[in-house]
């Protein structure tokens, strides 16, 4: 990201959704997203997937600039309801990227059964979607984008619809299959603890128009379990501190200067 700026346009007006977003994503990194309500974090993620184009600034992919959708990359959206085509089978739903990729038939077939068995439903693909629970069908979405085998992965918000429990699960099946497959992974959530818990770095946005208020290093061990790890010591002043810096930027506080040779904003307010 270099400057990245988005205005919509509508008749009532120009609204300024992000003003200025810099910041870098390295190869086989996991960066999660946070920030208000209205803060871009869906905005940012669609120009990321060339799905809206920027009113400034640049997005760049791997030294070329991102003018639609790239190759090698997968978007797993919040509503799974509305992505998964509930006259299609579970097996179908996965497979249709891969007509899209136009591969032959015994590969598709080895790409969802190896997908479908790495998100713990390789005993339902010939169910439909309305057949299953809310988990099961995020997983679905989950393994339609594993499957494409994509070198990197957006998500947003993908487990905002879901309860506590099937949450937990679907955390760590997103790093067992970050650590396996080797991808780069941009993770958008309102969850703080999340946010923490998945990425080794947190991007905290401020309010709209959008800016960062700080890059956060998640200096966690990489080894991570939902009991012994959300009881460090470290996993609380870490969630205390993207808190405390989403408390500001809902007041309005915004970051104001740069240390300097960095890209990391330091709020003096």
């Amino acid at each position: 990201m270099r400057g990245l700026h988005k205005v919509y346009e509508s008749a009532a007006g120009a609204t300024e959704a992000v003003r200025d977003l810099t910041f870098d994503v390295r190869g086989g990194e996991m960066v999660c997203i946070v920030g208000p309500s209205g803060a871009g974090k869906t905005t940012l993620l669609r120009c990321i997937a060339g799905l809206l184009p920027p009113t400034g600034g640049d997005v760049v992919l791997e030294g070329r600039a991102i003018a639609g959708p790239p190759k090698g990359m997968a978007v797993v959206f919040q509503d799974y309801a509305r992505s998964l085509f509930p006259w299609l089978t579970v097996a179908q739903n996965v497979e249709l990227p891969l007509k899209e990729k136009r591969l032959p038939k015994a590969e598709r077939r080895r790409l969802v059964d190896r997908s479908l068995t790495a998100v713990g439903l390789a005993d339902v693909p010939g169910s439909y979607p309305w057949q299953l629970s809310g988990g099961m069908q995020q997983r679905v979405a989950i393994a339609r984008a594993v499957a494409y085998e994509p070198r990197i992965l957006l998500m947003d918000e993908p487990f905002a619809a879901v309860d506590a429990q099937t949450r937990a699960d679907l955390e760590d099946l997103v790093r067992d299959l970050w650590h396996r497959l080797g991808i780069t992974l941009l993770f958008v959530t309102h969850d703080i603890d999340e946010a923490i818990y998945l990425g080794q770095r947190v991007l905290v946005l401020s309010g709209r128009p959008t800016v960062i208020m700080e890059d956060v290093a998640v200096d966690l061990p990489d080894e991570r379990d939902q009991l012994t790890t959300r009881n460090l010591p470290r996993f609380g002043e870490l969630r205390t501190h993207v808190y405390q810096l989403v408390q500001k930027a809902k007041r309005g506080h915004r970051p104001v200067s740069f240390a300097p040779g960095e890209g990391t904003p330091h709020d003096r307010s």
